[in-house]
């Protein structure tokens, strides 16, 4: 029979966590699962960040960068 302890704990420096309780046994094998209550924030990344990491690098400055690439894309489709 498998049984649930559920604990919460303060992560120490260094990353350490100390699990404490009187009801695990001695020497026997346990499974540590860590849960998170967040999501760790990522740094955020402009639009334009993106688009420019991106295959082909399409980060268009103006609307006219746009127009001009559209229309090589449809006379290459069109040879």
């Amino acid at each position: 029979m498998q049984a649930t302890i559920r604990l919460t704990a303060q992560v120490q420096p260094g990353g350490k966590i100390e699990i404490v309780d009187a009801q695990l046994p001695v020497g026997i094998a346990v499974e540590v699962i860590v849960v998170l209550p967040y999501a760790p924030a990522r740094p955020s990344r402009s639009l334009i960040a993106v688009l420019a990491d991106a295959p082909g690098h399409l980060a268009f400055q103006t609307a006219e960068d746009v127009d001009s690439y559209l229309h090589g894309e449809r006379d290459a489709w069109e040879r």
